[in-house]
C-alpha cells in the first residue's frame, strides 16, 4: 500500500465497509467500528490488532510494522507505507475487519484470515 488513498481503496472493497468520522477523519469502518486509521505518523497508517497478533508483527517484520509510545499497550500497529509484503498487509486489514464486523457478517465473509 502506497498511502492512505491505497489503503481506504482496499479497505473499502471488503464487504459491508462504509467511510466514516473517526476522531475527525473519514476512515473505513464495519460495524460502525474504525479498523484501519491514518495514524499519527507521517509515512504509516493504524490498524487494530490483538495485542498477541501485534507482538508478532513487531517481532517478525519490525520494518512494517511498528509503534510509538502512544501505541504502546494499544490493541493496534503502525503499518509503513510500501511494505514489501503487501499481502501481509492485506491479510492484517482483513483480519482487522473481520474482528469488528457483526457474527452475521464474519459468518457471510468466512473464516477469519
Amino acid at each position: 500500500m502506497k498511502d492512505w488513498d491505497a489503503v481506504v481503496a482496499f479497505a473499502c472493497a471488503l464487504p459491508h465497509v462504509s467511510m466514516a468520522p473517526f476522531y475527525g477523519v473519514p476512515c473505513p469502518k464495519v460495524n460502525g467500528k474504525a479498523f484501519v486509521s491514518p495514524g499519527r505518523e507521517a509515512g504509516s497508517f493504524h490498524v487494530a490488532t490483538p495485542h498477541d497478533e501485534k507482538a508478532v508483527l513487531l517481532d517478525t517484520d519490525p520494518d512494517t510494522f511498528w509503534q510509538t509510545a502512544h501505541y504502546e499497550g494499544w490493541p493496534g500497529v503502525l503499518v509503513r507505507y510500501g511494505a514489501a509484503d503487501e499481502e501481509r498487509v492485506r491479510n492484517v486489514i482483513r483480519r482487522a475487519r473481520w474482528d469488528r464486523a457483526t457474527k452475521a457478517q464474519r459468518q457471510a465473509f468466512g473464516p477469519r484470515p
